[in-house]
């Protein structure tokens, strides 16, 4: 009998010392090092997303890219939205989603705008020829010691990002999406153990927990499910870009059980089952992927 390799999670991705390397916002994943697994070479489909049409936010880097190339080689046209200064990483992404076979559209723009929300939605459908899913992986993060330091600004910009960009989106794609739809929403570890230095980050993935569950048994009705994945430590530009403090870079997500970071490719498994049919039976829940620190 041939001997199955087994993958040992300890060290099945880079597991070493980060190095500090600080990155204006928004952060090119280009420039990383190391740079993020997204899945370029390493995803392989299995023709579970077969002539779907998905827009994903967020979709140059990271979770969102991650996600975008998962959903290409499932055979899926996908939209990525992402900010004009992260063109270099989105002309990646689209060459690979073109590579795998299909559509790809890009559609730079910044979703703290509710009539670029609305713009987007419609670009989407219309470019894709269609719309049936929807993965909302875009986000903003930045530590701040000390709620006295937290500005009105970067309070109310996180919040449009994460949070108001949902309600915008959703209420756009709503006319198009047919039974059957899929929405992806990306909460946090960070909305059931907020860190210190998170307050207004975590809140905001606490209220992307609370949006899915709502929102999921609302749409039941019209047969769109709406699911969610809460990741925890995952080595992505926002960490870089003062999602953390440098001092922590190092040794990020050595506090895990797994003793290291996620990678983005990690996740990618998760947003195309939520996505697929395989998850019909599945709707309102949030699922964690956060090497062992449970939700």
């Amino acid at each position: 009998m041939k001997q199955v390799k087994l993958v040992n999670p300890l060290t099945a991705y880079f597991h070493g010392t980060y190095d500090e390397q600080p990155q204006p916002v928004p952060g090119i994943q280009k420039k990383m090092k190391p740079q993020p697994d997204c899945g370029e070479k390493s995803y392989k489909g299995h023709n579970r997303l077969t002539g779907r049409k998905i827009l994903v936010t967020g979709g140059d880097s990271g979770i969102g890219r991650a996600a975008a190339i998962a959903y290409a080689r499932e055979g899926a046209d996908v939209a990525i939205n992402y900010l004009p200064e992260e063109e270099e990483d989105a002309k990646e992404v689209a060459a690979l989603i073109q590579e795998a076979g299909q559509k790809a559209v890009c559609i730079p723009g910044d979703l703290s705008d509710e009539q670029f929300c609305q713009e987007l939605v419609t670009k989407a459908y219309k470019q894709l020829d269609g719309l049936d899913g929807l993965t909302l992986a875009a986000g903003k993060q930045h530590y701040v010691e000390h709620i006295a330091d937290l500005s009105t600004e970067q309070l109310r910009k996180t919040f449009e990002i994460n949070v108001f960009s949902l309600f915008w989106i959703v209420k756009a794609a709503l006319p198009y999406l047919p039974a059957g739809a899929t929405i992806v929403t990306t909460s946090s570890l960070e909305a059931f153990q907020p860190d210190a230095a998170l307050l207004d980050y975590a809140a905001t993935k606490s209220a992307i927990a609370a949006f899915t569950h709502g929102l999921g048994k609302q749409l039941a009705a019209k047969g769109i499910r709406v699911n969610s994945v809460a990741p925890g430590p995952v080595w992505t530009p926002l960490q870089i870009t003062g999602g953390q403090p440098q001092s922590a870079i190092p040794d990020f997500g050595k506090m895990t059980p797994l003793k290291r970071a996620g990678q983005p490719v990690e996740l990618a498994g998760m947003y195309v089952y939520l996505t697929s049919d395989e998850s019909s039976f599945v709707t309102a829940e949030v699922y964690g992927i956060n090497g062992g620190v449970h939700l």
